[in-house]
């Protein structure tokens, strides 16, 4: 029988998905699952993205151009300017989500073999993105215990080598909702123009901070316009995980022409969803302060909740809507499979995704678990109380 490559070996598996075979199983039982180990959030897309397309009047769903529509190119130009960040439509590429176009740029900026380091923990399909593109990822250890803030400079530097071409952040980052000051991100601008590298920021959270934090954009760095590459998609902004819109925004005149290329090999990003991301650029500013003030709320219940439960730590999060707890087990693999095959309280168990699988270096994370607080507030508090339930029976139970 023919061998499938190495690279589908090396191809990692996702942390997040990768106990919902257990979950199933666990409502064949009966059992009630609160997912807490997805990004998928309840929240309502706005109205108008989805009224778009329902009176949209098109006779043939036609390919846009490569690149996105022009339309909806130009009216994100004017979002970010908006935002004090100032790119044009020729800054932008629109792409089949952020996935896609992080993709694009590690195939224009790297060669097979070449190496990028990124703060550890980080978005597990950091992992496979680089598996595609024939990267090595050089991980950096964030501590739990400093909030996963920036790891030392002097750190991160001494990781840089001659294969090494860029750093790669996520702010407000996933999985720990830690959100980067302008005086970390100003510390990367002076290691990236110093080495020459790229700089990619993942900033698709960029709405939801919490406790008067503001984002700060790599867009806007002095000095190293042309190293800088920005991830971005209304997946999260706009509770539209489905619609599968990214872009990849750049001052760099040839990784957008190259990576345009791929863009076109692909032939366009998704007809249907570019109107409705065209759309959703119109929804008021109401909506995001309601949003975040939900955000804010859950949160709040997830985090000050977990902290009171004996022998867990949970730093509280400036962004995004997610938390890396740290719990008193053998292993979060264990517990969390645990949880969804042997225990239930008041029949309803609790889904996470264990931590490991956003560390790259074997062996961290081992006692962590992300857990992203998407779902109402009544069913955050009954996971909260299933988890400090399950905690005093657990037989792996370490304190």
């Amino acid at each position: 029988m023919p061998k499938i490559s190495a690279k589908a070996h090396e191809m990692p598996a996702s942390p997040i998905r990768k106990l919902v075979p257990f979950a199933e199983a666990a409502y064949k039982q009966g059992k009630t699952v609160y997912h807490l180990n997805i990004g998928q959030p309840d929240i309502h897309t706005p109205e108008t993205a989805i009224n778009a397309v329902k009176i949209a009047d098109l006779t043939v769903i036609e390919y846009s151009h490569s690149a996105g529509f022009q339309s909806y190119r130009d009216k994100l130009a004017k979002y970010y300017q908006k935002n004090d960040i100032n790119v044009n439509s020729e800054d932008i590429i629109i792409t089949t989500g952020g996935s896609e176009a992080l993709i694009f740029g590690f195939m224009s900026t790297c060669d097979p073999g070449d190496e990028v380091i990124i703060p550890e923990p980080f978005y597990a399909n950091y992992n496979g993105f680089a598996v595609m593109a024939g990267l090595n990822v050089v991980p950096v250890t964030a501590d739990i215990r400093d909030g996963f803030a920036l790891p030392p400079i002097e750190e991160i530097e001494k990781k840089i080598g001659p294969k090494t071409k860029a750093i790669v952040i996520c702010n407000p980052g996933n999985p720990t909702g830690y959100l980067y000051s302008k005086e970390e991100l100003e510390k990367l601008r002076d290691i990236v123009k110093k080495h020459d590298l790229f700089l990619f920021a993942d900033e698709v959270y960029r709405e939801f901070c919490y406790d008067g934090a503001v984002p700060f954009s790599v867009m806007n760095l002095e000095g190293i316009e042309n190293n800088v590459i920005m991830i971005d998609s209304v997946s999260k902004r706009y509770s539209m995980c489905g619609a599968r819109i990214g872009a990849l925004i750049s001052k760099n005149r040839e990784v957008m022409t190259s990576a345009l290329k791929f863009a076109q090999a692909r032939l366009s990003p998704p007809t249907i969803e570019q109107i409705a991301s065209e759309a959703a650029l119109d929804t008021p500013q109401s909506y995001f302060d309601e949003v975040v003030a939900e955000y804010v709320e859950r949160r709040n219940i997830t985090v000050d909740g977990l902290n009171k439960i004996p022998g867990v730590f949970c730093p509280k999060p400036s962004g995004a809507f997610y938390c890396v707890a740290e719990f008193p087990v053998d292993s979060t693999e264990k517990f969390c499979q645990w949880l969804l095959e042997e225990y239930e309280y008041e029949g309803a168990t609790v889904m996470m995704a264990p931590a490991s699988g956003f560390y790259s270096t074997p062996g961290k994370g081992e006692k962590e678990a992300r857990i992203a607080y998407v779902l109402k507030k009544e069913s955050l508090e009954k996971s909260v109380r299933i988890l400090e339930e399950a905690l005093k029976v657990y037989p792996g139970r370490t304190i």
